[in-house]
């Protein structure tokens, strides 16, 4: 089974999406060996976007015409395969849901596939959560529903070597689906005292952390994957995001910087089977802030490493970008895929 990371927070606008596609594309550019799959479990499915080329190589397009095929080339289309028959795996033929950017995009890596987002999510979350709250005798029903993507990547066999999901900013059914398949998760956080507690809610829902009482432990995802014998997803990175260019840690940020450092090794010291290593030093990465680098790279669906420095023009705009603003970027993003 390959190694599966998933991208997620609770919170929004903590940058895990610009973070999933850098580190996704760094990394298989960097591993041409190896096959890469990002599996967007997002209904906004702005990877998808990016990875099929941005704003200005009409990403948007591309993705509405993976939609608009006979059989859905997105995660939506395979959540429509599961539906009439939720609790059984049927014949499953992934390549009807993959699709390879590189076709479209120049600058993605020829090794990395993708299985893109789809709106339609938004509209199966009902029947699915219906689905795994469904009481059956003998048969585990929401485990059944929620090991959907993991019985994608069985049907995948030994094909991909890593496998990158990124997982929309809730905690509905897709997105538990989308968690339960991995082995590890990354956890962009903001240099902010709302993004301190974004780590507490994120433990609280994916651990059942200091829940506000014991009535939801029963219905908690953890407890539910744990009786079935099922290991949880361990936080492998806590990425500290868009701290400024000018200085490693921005001196109006240093008192939160330094309180959600502490709540980290709280967390790891009494909870130390939730996270991948044992000290917080190996798990916190700071994340310079991408500025303008990093609204070309994402208007033009162009990895860092990719990008060269200049004015260019975007959506009608000469935007500059600075060499030592995307120096930064890479090296930024090269200490979170080097953590990978």
């Amino acid at each position: 089974m390959p190694m599966t990371y998933a991208f997620w927070n609770n919170k929004g606008g903590t940058g895990k999406t610009s973070l999933c596609f850098q580190s996704m594309t760094f990394f298989a550019h960097q591993n041409p060996d190896m096959r890469v799959l990002a599996i967007d479990v997002c209904p906004q499915a702005n990877l998808s976007e990016l990875l099929f080329g941005g704003l200005t190589g009409k990403g948007s397009e591309v993705l509405l015409a993976r939609q608009n095929e006979p059989t859905r080339r997105t995660i939506g289309g395979y959540f429509e395969l599961r539906l009439p028959n939720a609790f059984s795996v049927p014949a499953i033929d992934p390549d009807v849901y993959i699709s390879h950017p590189a076709d479209y995009n120049s600058a993605i890596p020829d090794n990395l596939d993708l299985i893109a987002g789809d709106p339609i999510l938004e509209l199966q979350t009902n029947a699915v959560s219906t689905l795994a709250n469904t009481q059956l005798p003998n048969t585990p029903t929401w485990l059944r529903v929620i090991d959907w993507i993991r019985d994608l990547v069985v049907t995948l066999g030994d094909r991909y070597d890593m496998i990158f999901v990124d997982a929309n900013p809730s905690f509905s059914m897709y997105t538990q689906i989308a968690l339960a398949s991995a082995d590890r998760f990354v956890l962009p956080v903001m240099a902010d005292d709302s993004s301190r507690r974004a780590i507490q809610n994120a433990f609280s829902l994916v651990y059942g952390l200091k829940l506000p009482s014991e009535i939801y432990t029963q219905y908690a995802f953890a407890t539910k994957l744990r009786a079935e014998g099922r290991e949880l997803p361990k936080v492998h990175v806590i990425a500290k995001n868009r701290l400024t260019q000018y200085v490693v840690a921005a001196s109006g940020y240093s008192a939160v910087l330094k309180t959600i450092d502490a709540d980290v090794k709280t967390l790891m010291a009494g909870n130390p089977d939730m996270f991948s290593a044992s000290e917080a030093r190996d798990v916190m990465v700071e994340i310079r802030d991408f500025q303008t680098a990093g609204v070309v790279s994402f208007a033009r669906g162009c990895p860092f490493y990719a990008q060269k420095p200049g004015r260019m023009e975007i959506n009608g705009k000469r935007v500059g970008v600075k060499s030592e603003y995307l120096e930064n970027c890479v090296k930024s993003v090269q200490a979170l895929v080097d953590q990978l």
